[in-house]
């Protein structure tokens, strides 16, 4: 009796154990929603120029390269770090005209280069241009336009004809001073149509704000600092 219920009680803990053996184990989907990561559409990345960027010799399909200066965190994670590199291209460049029209560049970023080696393709566009004067941004695609500038042209005129005016008076009195202004003013009006207008100037340094246009998938495991923290959460 007291061997059939050992074999009994045997035969039982080997069919549990074969049991659990065969039942697949449940996914751990904690710790994976845990490691993913998205950097989210419409998030602001603030850059640095590397290099220097003008209208006057920029060529569509020239690269663009900038750094990440500050960095961007969402939840308490890291999703882009200060110092990684972000790499892109112009897309549109249009010196200034000298009756009408004015410098335009437009930029575009294409890929994230993190300090580790690990590389992100991204659709991301110029929000603003804090570290640069006299510009303004045009339309919805992030175009940097320079400023007008048509009251400096008037400026040259009004200028010139004031000269004009001074010398012919100094020679024929009222008449002259007349005569001079029309002159001056014919002159001045010919430098300002002659006289292209100011390109767009990006100095290394200049300071950007990059505008993520929609939603970017990471590896966490490979940005810094996120594996150490999954590591550290994984051994309470």
């Amino acid at each position: 009796m007291r061997t059939m219920f050992t074999v009994t009680l045997l035969a039982t803990i080997a069919a549990a154990q074969q049991t659990a053996t065969l039942r697949p184990s449940a996914p751990d989907t904690a710790s994976a929603a845990s490691k993913s990561l998205t950097i989210p559409a419409g998030t602001k990345v603030p850059l640095a120029l590397k290099h220097a960027i003008s209208t006057k010799s920029a060529r569509e399909g020239d690269a663009v390269y900038a750094q990440t200066t500050f960095p961007v965190v969402q939840n308490d994670r890291i999703l882009i770090p200060a110092g990684t590199y972000v790499q892109g291209k112009i897309s549109h460049v249009q010196r200034a005209g000298r009756i009408k029209g004015r410098a335009e560049v437009l930029m575009h970023f294409t890929t994230l280069i993190y300090p580790s080696g690990y590389t992100v393709l991204l659709p991301g566009a110029v929000e603003n241009v804090p570290g640069a004067d006299k510009t303004s941004m045009k339309g919805e695609e992030g175009t940097i336009r320079q400023d007008s500038q048509t009251g400096q042209k008037v400026g040259t005129v009004a200028s010139t004809a004031g000269t004009g005016a001074v010398i012919g008076g100094l020679s024929r009195g009222g008449k002259g001073a007349a005569v001079g202004a029309g002159v001056g003013g014919a002159v001045g009006t010919a430098i300002a149509l002659l006289t292209r207008g100011n390109d767009v100037k990006l100095d290394a340094g200049t300071t950007l704000e990059m505008v993520i246009q929609r939603e970017v998938p990471l590896d966490a495991n490979r940005i810094p600092g996120q594996r150490d923290r999954f590591r550290s959460a994984s051994e309470y």
